[in-house]
């Protein structure tokens, strides 16, 4: 554990707090008797503390843009992609306890798990150092490379993508919800739905135009529920 405080920059006062942030729920239900909990509530409360942090830097430091750019630009910094290019860069996956099945399954190298394990590290950051010691540390792994990561190419279906799939099991589909005018000018107008429900709708003068304004509509309404 002390090789991966020295890579984050940060020493623990209870070590207990990064080791619980490294336990897999495989290899806490495999070790009841030692009463170590899994990541999973720090998981959970890391992933807010990113998000607040990353909207924050971003609010402050990007007065140039509407709100639904940066939106996307969240989306796409706290994505499972970024972390676990963060967890990579950390070597996160030798640190972590798994359980035998998952171990065998590859889980070390699973990418859910991986970022699962560093919004559950910067939890245990906050909870140990406060808000300043976290927010240095998702400074130095994740906004510094922001304008990279968040190149104009970037579009909205991108964005929406990987904001979905950080829980497993998401399905996105596009409907034509109508077209109007003649051929040489015509309005689509295109519906995105995940798992059947409708999350956004756009219009645009072709169906791929249409599809990027509902996936924008839908990428800021997911963003306030965030």
């Amino acid at each position: 554990m002390k090789s991966l405080e020295e890579r984050i920059g940060y020493r623990f006062r209870d070590p207990g707090l990064l080791e619980n942030a490294l336990t897999h729920s495989s290899y806490a239900n495999e070790h009841r008797t030692e009463g170590m909990p899994s990541n999973e509530r720090l998981e959970f409360l890391g992933d807010s503390i990113l998000g607040l942090i990353v909207a924050d830097h971003l609010y402050r430091s990007r007065p140039d843009l509407p709100e639904g750019d940066l939106t996307r630009i969240r989306a796409a910094l706290v994505c499972e992609g970024s972390l676990v290019e963060v967890a990579r860069s950390l070597d996160l996956g030798s640190y972590l306890r798994l359980g035998r099945g998952e171990e065998a399954g590859g889980g070390r190298h699973r990418p859910s798990i991986q970022a699962d394990a560093v919004e559950a590290m910067l939890a245990a950051v906050y909870l140990d150092g406060g808000i300043g010691q976290v927010r240095k540390l998702v400074h130095s792994l994740i906004l510094e490379q922001e304008r990279e990561k968040t190149a104009a190419g970037r579009d909205f279906k991108t964005a929406l993508q990987e904001l979905v799939q950080r829980e497993s099991g998401q399905i996105l589909a596009y409907h034509l919800l109508d077209e109007r005018g003649p051929d040489h000018a015509k309005t689509f107008s295109m519906e995105v739905r995940l798992n059947g429900e409708s999350i956004g709708t756009g219009e645009g003068k072709s169906k791929k135009e249409a599809e990027q304004a509902a996936a924008k509509a839908a990428v800021r309404k997911l963003g306030q529920r965030r």
